[in-house]
């Protein structure tokens, strides 16, 4: 399953918070696709799924908006 998480325009450390929200009800291997709009998630987010043992599958910076796809894992 795929879930959304819309953080534009919320600044660090709300969208890590949110996606571990996100995570802590997804089932294993569920995918969930973040759409921000602070450039520190592309570090913190990355980070933080290091850190707890889950997976970035994709990470795109448009100009104004930033798409991350965070699987799951264990």
């Amino acid at each position: 399953m795929q879930i959304d998480l819309d953080v534009r325009r919320l600044l660090c450390p709300i969208p890590v918070i949110r996606l571990g929200e996100e995570i802590a009800k997804a089932q294993v291997n569920d995918k969930i696709q973040i759409l921000a709009s602070d450039l520190g998630v592309l570090h913190d987010i990355p980070a933080w799924c290091k850190i707890h043992g889950h997976k970035v599958l994709a990470c795109n910076k448009k100009t104004d908006e930033i798409i991350l796809l965070v699987e799951k894992i264990g």
